[in-house]
């Protein structure tokens, strides 16, 4: 119905590609002391949201145990109380969200957090089961028994595949340690990824995101040679790239919305973007449909092993999501994306570290 045929991927999984991504109904929150939902998600309008997905086609579902702290995860588990279990595959996530544990790798509490995501979900048992984080505590204390942990999910039939990560860096990390000191995570990746050999990659990509450097492998590329599948979050910018926000009136978020602490949401950094914007309104049309088709396509066209996440809040952004995709992109339609976006993302990497500068100054 969307225009994209089902992509078989690891573990004999068949999905429409392009998912639903259920962070942002999961409601406001904080987390390790940082605000981490979304302020105006409302539940009657995120359940029509699920159930208008699921009539539409798409059939993978994406949440966590952090999303509203179980909110987003209860949410599903209404609605699949209406619906087969077997028209669905359900990923959830543990590792963000530690409660009183010591660390949230510890495998009791990883048990913990898996028995109360099932019972959220109205479930036996996840197609997909992400490691929400790299941070495996100092020296990676906690690491080969999350693996464990993990793999006894699986051998017990909880859980049919294993994801993690990829390039990533705890929130907590980005804010507090000065860029000198921090790792490199892609190379930090690449040695998680021989200990975990997960099923699934969570990856963020979007036109924004820039490609492989000479020399690198992208991460779809690294993947696919290894039978491994994605799940690409944030095609859509969280909503950056739809250009509907006016940099003449920024939106103000409200308390627990991450968005209230990104740099990208305030005047100068839209305002690049909605002149950033205009080649691709003026060659693929100028609505929020129209440059969502854009968005999706350019992800969904870089790679045949990964599906899509589309975050919503109604049910008209998710029939936007999945209705609009019309036909395929160009090979020249997708080097123009590639070449407007990278001037783009050069443009508010600039203005970052102008901003950062300025936070730093006494």
């Amino acid at each position: 119905m969307n225009g994209v045929e089902s992509r078989l991927l690891t573990r004999e999984l068949t999905v429409n590609p392009v998912a639903v991504g259920c962070w942002a109904i999961g409601g406001p929150g904080h987390n390790l002391g940082l605000p981490m939902g979304w302020a105006n998600a409302d539940d009657r309008e995120s359940l029509l949201g699920l159930r208008r997905a699921h009539q539409l086609g798409a059939n993978l579902f994406d949440t966590a145990d952090v999303y509203g702290h179980g909110h987003s995860e209860r949410l599903i588990g209404r609605f699949l109380a209406d619906v087969d279990r077997d028209s669905v595959v359900l990923s959830s996530k543990v590792g963000y969200f530690a409660g009183t544990a010591e660390h949230a790798y510890e495998p009791e509490h990883m048990r913990h957090q898996l028995e109360t995501t099932l019972r959220n979900l109205r479930t036996d048992h996840l197609d997909i089961y992400f490691l929400h984080t790299n941070s495996f505590g100092k020296a990676d204390r906690y690491l080969e028994g999350a693996v464990e942990q993990m793999r006894d999910f699986q051998r017990r039939g909880l859980i049919r595949a294993i994801g993690m990560r990829g390039p990533h860096r705890l929130a907590t990390d980005r804010l507090t340690l000065p860029k000198a000191q921090r790792e490199d995570k892609h190379a930090r990746f690449r040695q998680l990824f021989e200990v975990i050999r997960p099923d699934y990659l969570s990856v963020r990509f979007n036109a924004l995101t820039p490609l492989a450097g000479e020399g690198q492998q992208d991460l779809f590329a690294f993947a696919a040679e290894r039978g491994v599948s994605v799940l690409a979050n944030k095609p859509l910018a969280q909503g950056l790239l739809l250009g509907k926000y006016d940099p003449d009136r920024p939106p103000a978020f409200g308390e627990g919305d991450i968005r209230g602490r990104k740099a990208w949401f305030t005047e100068p950094f839209l305002r690049i973007l909605q002149q950033g914007l205009e080649p691709l309104r003026e060659r693929f049309g100028p609505s929020s449909a129209d440059l969502a088709r854009v968005a999706i396509r350019y992800v969904l066209q870089h790679a045949d092993n990964c599906a899509v996440l589309t975050g919503f809040t109604t049910a008209e952004q998710v029939e936007k999501n999945l209705l609009c995709l019309g036909e395929e992109l160009s090979g020249d339609d997708m080097a123009f994306i590639r070449e407007t976006c990278g001037r783009v993302q050069k443009q508010l990497d600039a203005a970052g570290e102008v901003f950062l500068d300025e936070l730093e100054k006494p």
